[in-house]
């Protein structure tokens, strides 16, 4: 079952996506008990919605169809490095082509610029078709950042099924949020009533 739900209805961020927009990015889609599932990039307005809420996008970028399967088409690349990653084997290389070429798509360097209300300042020039090229290049940085960081020994999924977001890992913990921790707890207890009965 498929869901267009807003962010605020949804789990609370992961841990460690306050310091990476990559594992924010990775999460947008999020498996429920139940057989649900919430694709925050689900359709070109709750895309707008994502982008504009991390400062991507301006509220009125008019996000299409095609922008919102390129964000999904990365996304899945990323979630194919970070799996990678955890179990140490070596990623597809269509992943890293697809971080790497986000990353080379538009130049880094803001532009010096100058108006009557700000004065001189640095900003990035992004005309509407480079929204989307501008937005693809700083998810793939951020990935980038936290996989080649000392963080990246944190990175794990987390261990409440089916849960499938990402989170980095702070001592014993290993679910994303207080519900799916309840949920790891609630099935453990299950468990140990079920063999002490049996027993």
């Amino acid at each position: 079952m498929r869901e267009n739900l807003t962010t605020e209805s949804v789990l609370p961020p992961a841990p460690g996506a306050e310091r990476y927009l990559a594992l924010d990015f990775v999460n947008s889609a999020i498996a429920l008990p139940g057989g649900q599932y919430i694709d925050l990039l689900g359709t070109p307005e709750t895309t707008n919605r994502w982008l504009t809420n991390r400062d991507l996008a301006p509220e009125n970028a008019g996000v299409q169809e095609m922008c919102t399967t390129q964000l999904r088409a990365l996304r899945e690349h990323v979630r194919s490095l970070f799996a990678a990653r955890i179990a140490g084997v070596t990623p597809l290389p269509a992943a890293l082509s697809a971080v790497n070429d986000a990353l080379t798509s538009v130049p880094t360097a803001a532009l010096l610029l100058w108006d009557e209300r700000n004065g001189p300042h640095r900003a990035a020039a992004c005309p509407p078709n480079e929204i989307l090229e501008r937005a693809l290049a700083t998810l793939a940085a951020d990935a980038a950042d936290l996989l080649t960081s000392t963080d990246a020994a944190d990175l794990t999924p987390c261990d409440s099924a089916p849960c499938n977001r990402y989170l980095l890992r702070h001592g014993r913990r290993h679910w994303c949020s207080t519900r799916c921790g309840d949920r790891v707890r609630a099935a453990r207890a299950y468990a140990r009533r079920t063999r002490a009965a049996t027993d």
